[in-house]
């Protein structure tokens, strides 16, 4: 979901990765509620970590669970490391409708974090640029 979301909101900023530390397949619900959402994921497959390691400089790595945030290792080269830990849907017991909430509320929930991190980055003054009238120091 959030590398869709990425591309859909800030895919000419940067080069949008995802990966799992236990790939198999990109949970049905998901695809499911992402059309819904109007995003096609049909080009998009799950896949691991190690596909990356050593070989993609990543400028920010966001971790989206918390056992991915304690988990994934330390990228060579890595930048900034952020943790957005959203429930797992693909646990939720129920019937198909109330899983089917639960994605759309992760969905939601993931879609709204990526647009707040993308208008504070916004925000943030560029090196050589003054924000007020203290000077930026690079």
């Amino acid at each position: 979901m959030a590398e869709a979301f990425l591309r859909k909101y800030a895919g000419d900023r940067f080069d949008v990765y995802s990966a799992g530390l236990e790939p198999t397949e990109i949970h049905p619900y998901t695809r499911k509620v992402m059309e819904e959402a109007g995003l096609d994921m049909s080009g998009q497959s799950a896949k691991g970590l190690q596909q990356y390691l050593g070989k993609v400089h990543f400028a920010y790595l966001i971790t989206v669970c918390s056992r991915a945030d304690q988990l994934c290792p330390i990228f060579p080269g890595m930048g900034q490391r952020l943790s957005w830990p959203f429930e797992d849907p693909a646990v939720l017991e129920g019937s198909p409708e109330q899983k089917l909430d639960k994605f759309r509320r992760v969905r939601d929930q993931m879609e709204q974090r990526i647009q707040q991190w993308l208008s504070e980055l916004s925000q943030e003054p560029k090196i050589g640029q003054t924000q007020g009238s203290a000077p930026t120091h690079s």
